[in-house]
């Protein structure tokens, strides 16, 4: 079952073979820690941790080393800090931290490394060095700059041709500039910028650019050739392409083998995006919504193709979330037993296939449902294994069914554990009006009571 991915440097379907399978090496580009992250930046998240995961199944966990940095110096903090008057410190721990936090809450594996910037000054200062050294870079009077004259095949990633980057066109247009698509690798300080935002260089205080950050990142981390490098496709250009000068001229070797970008999220026709205005970011749509049926939704959609974010597909999500757990809780007593199928694995190795993942997910929960109708314990123990083990591929069905069915809301949880008991005791003491009266107000509260021999249970409806 060999993993397939399409390749966007060749625009082609490949299969993947890794330089050196005891070190599996991705690398994926992660937040730019200025403000509460929205639902898009969250796509590449649970995009690439379910590549992580597979190639963690495939190639064991130790032989993956997967990075993603944090970007917690760049213009856009700039503008934030001089706005809030926050220090560049301050403004980025606080961002960061809640990133991390939504994407745990969304079951995202953590990276193995996870790089900051600002701890990599160095690095980048010695690769802008070699580059000046070999006249891919020179000094102008606000900065220093990447000549993209020098790297003959610039714009082979995103198939643009050198006569298309104009001024203007995704790139800063700056007179200190030889070329318009030239591309700033130090920018010198300026009177009105944070002091936490400034670093010595041979070439005068300042800070480094973007694209300079991911490339000596990378280097340091997983070497000077890698085998994934993944992101959105709006960083295609100019960022990856950027990426790949900068790097490539410096070590002159390949910067990654293969390259793989997910599409976008769309209310509609537009992007979401910040600049637009039209972001929902997680913390809004989980006053409504479970995590988890925030991440299954983001995997209905192929990771290539655009995904139309909408209430009513986050109502499907949760629907069939319901239905597999209710699988899931029919064969869930069961002892445990080695999984069998591998259908999900084989509709992720073909290039992430995530729709025929779930589709395949709901197949298995279709089994289960036979399998506990036959009352057969050992089917009941594969069908209870492979659910899990595919639910693991995807890094769904993480949690018993009775935690999915009675929700995360903690404090709301002790009340209705409260009121059940009460209803117990009600019932002990044969006084049915008040057990009856309890058994109401927790339908008021959407919470169904299931009693049995040792007690009772209870989910939300």
């Amino acid at each position: 079952m060999p993993i397939q991915f399409y390749n966007s440097l060749t625009r082609s379907k490949e299969v993947f073979h890794p330089l050196d399978p005891k070190r599996v090496t991705m690398y994926v580009c992660g937040p730019t820690v200025y403000d509460q992250a929205h639902i898009g930046n969250f796509r590449p998240v649970i995009v690439f941790d379910c590549l992580f995961r597979l190639l963690r199944k495939v190639y064991g966990k130790s032989s993956v080393v997967f990075t993603r940095n944090v970007t917690d110096i760049e213009d856009k903090i700039i503008k934030a800090c001089n706005e809030s008057n926050s220090s560049v410190t301050d403004l980025t721990t606080k961002f960061s931290s809640l990133y991390s936090s939504d994407c745990e809450a969304l079951g995202a594996l953590a990276p193995s490394i996870e790089p900051r910037a600002t701890d990599h000054i160095q690095e980048m200062i010695s690769m802008i060095a070699i580059l000046l050294e070999k006249e891919d870079a020179y000094i102008g009077s606000t900065g220093i700059w990447f000549s993209v004259a020098s790297m003959p095949n610039y714009g082979n990633l995103a198939k643009r041709d050198r006569d298309d980057n104009l001024d203007g066109a995704r790139v800063d247009v700056d007179t200190d500039k030889r070329d318009g698509a030239d591309f700033a690798l130090w920018k010198f300080s300026k009177p009105d910028e944070p002091e936490d935002a400034k670093w010595d260089s041979p070439w005068g205080r300042g800070r480094p650019g973007w694209h300079i950050e991911c490339s000596a990142m990378a280097a340091k981390h997983l070497g000077e050739t890698i085998d994934i490098h993944g992101g959105g496709v709006d960083l295609q250009f100019p960022h990856h392409e950027n990426e790949i000068a900068q790097s490539e001229c410096t070590h002159g070797k390949t910067l990654a083998r293969y390259w793989l970008h997910n599409g976008l999220i769309k209310f509609g026709d537009s992007k979401m995006a910040k600049s637009l205005g039209n972001i929902v970011t997680l913390p809004e749509i989980v006053s409504d919504w479970p995590y988890e049926a925030v991440r299954f939704t983001l995997l209905t959609s192929h990771y290539r193709a655009d995904l139309n974010w909408s209430d009513e597909i986050l109502q499907q999500s949760k629907t069939t979330l319901d239905r597999l757990y209710s699988a899931l809780r029919r064969v869930w007593e069961v002892d445990d037993a080695d999984a069998k199928d591998t259908s999900v694995q084989e509709a992720l190795s073909d290039d992430l296939h995530t729709p025929r993942a779930l589709a395949a997910l709901s197949s298995l929960s279709t089994k289960a449902n036979v399998a506990a109708d036959s009352k057969d314990d050992n089917a009941m123990q594969v069908a209870k294994a492979d659910m899990l083990a595919a639910g693991n591929l995807l890094g769904l069905l993480q949690r018993s069914p009775s935690e999915w069915e009675q929700g995360s809301d903690n404090q709301e949880n002790e009340k209705v554990e409260q009121l059940i008991e009460e209803r117990l005791q009600a019932r002990r003491n044969k006084d049915f009006a008040k057990a009856d009266k309890i058994r109401d107000q927790l339908s008021m509260m959407n919470i169904e009571v299931m009693d049995n021999p040792n007690g009772s249970t209870w989910r939300r409806t």
